[in-house]
């Protein structure tokens, strides 16, 4: 049977008061992050010049990092940046190339580094350049050390939310290092002081109606969203709110960026799920309990003209087809600003749902209220 959302639960969140506490921390992280960065003997990446490209390697949050690398540095990078979430590195990484592993920050989240510190020893083995960031003491450390390589240490969080927060600081800094336009320490200072705005609007005393992620969470609930993005920063975002409903919440979302939705996942807003209204006489969706749409639109200041208009095209289909549309905007800034004040909203959002729906997201199973 089908879970049912309680909104009043919105404003007493019991076992999500853990991963809400956890959460309000992004800026501390954010700030000791860029620190450690900047402490870190980081002189190798800068005596090679540019690479190639950068390579992150990582699972889970700390891969998410290279999602945030590459959205902040953006189209204007001079070198492209791929992220690896598989058991190994594509065949044409080599010498010139920049292998960045990155471990999770997060003790409950420390069984994930095998798979990183397997493909960054074939990085060592293939005599790649290699920077490797996580805490100290872990296997990436002794390969730094194998590899006479650079390493950024950073504080372990014994908490039970996988945030992306310092590995993504941290990265960022090393791109600065490695001769590409990383974020200043006035901008990383700026984006930790995005997340304490956004830690709170969305503070659990901050009632539904004045809290954008409590609002946001109610829109979504019952629903399958449609997170989609238009610029790298909110495509970005798009694909963490995704991951983050299914693991915090373990609700369904599906993510996507446009312009490429449009040309055929648009389709999905009149198809069985897509329109609230009977598709025959003898219909009553009310009583037939079916599961609409929902399409979630992470906007952009940086919006190309285009890409505006096409968002505002995919919002006129949807409610044409009697999808509902909520639309969450990033406030102007530098993009790690922007990044930071979206990605962070749909870290409150999915901590909501799971505590309205009843959902233990720090065990990951259901809680008899």
């Amino acid at each position: 049977m089908a879970l049912p959302f309680d909104e009043s639960r919105l404003d007493t969140p019991g076992a999500g008061a853990g991963l809400l506490r956890a959460a309000a921390s992004a800026a501390a992280r954010v700030r000791s992050a860029h620190s450690a960065a900047r402490e870190a003997d980081l002189r190798t990446l800068a005596d090679d010049g540019r690479p190639r490209s950068i390579v992150v390697v990582g699972s889970g949050a700390a891969a998410f990092a290279g999602d945030v690398l590459d959205a902040v540095l953006g189209a204007g990078c001079p070198v492209p940046i791929t992220t690896v979430r598989e058991d190994r590195l594509p065949g044409w990484v080599a010498g010139h190339d920049l292998v960045v592993a990155v471990a999770s920050t997060s003790g409950h989240a420390a069984g994930s580094t095998g798979r990183t510190a397997r493909v960054a020893a074939d990085a060592v083995r293939r005599g790649c350049r290699f920077l490797a960031v996580g805490p100290a003491g872990g296997p990436l450390e002794s390969l730094a050390d194998q590899a006479r390589a650079p390493r950024i240490a950073l504080p372990v969080a014994d908490d039970p939310l996988d945030l992306p927060w310092a590995p993504a600081a941290a990265v960022l800094a090393a791109a600065g290092a490695a001769g590409l336009a990383g974020p200043s320490d006035q901008v990383a200072e700026a984006a930790a002081a995005r997340l304490e705005a956004v830690a709170e609007r969305c503070r659990p005393d901050a009632l539904v109606g004045d809290n954008p992620a409590k609002d946001l969470a109610a829109d979504i609930a019952g629903t399958l969203p449609l997170v989609w993005g238009s610029t790298p920063v909110a495509a970005a975002a798009a694909r963490h709110f995704a991951s983050r409903c299914a693991a915090i919440a373990g609700y369904p979302a599906l993510y996507g960026r446009l312009p490429d939705v449009l040309h055929g996942p648009i389709a999905v807003v009149g198809g069985p799920f897509g329109g609230s209204e009977p598709r025959s006489i003898f219909d009553d969706p009310v009583e037939d309990g079916g599961t609409p749409l929902r399409l979630v639109l992470l906007r952009d200041p940086e919006e190309h003209p285009e890409a505006a208009a096409e968002t505002a095209a995919a919002a006129d289909t949807a409610r044409a087809h009697g999808v509902a549309v909520s639309e969450v905007a990033a406030e102007p800034g530098h993009a790690w600003e922007r990044s930071a004040g979206l990605i962070a909203l749909t870290d409150y959002v999915t901590v909501y749902l799971a505590v309205a729906y009843g959902v233990d997201p720090l065990t990951h199973t259901l809680v008899v209220r």
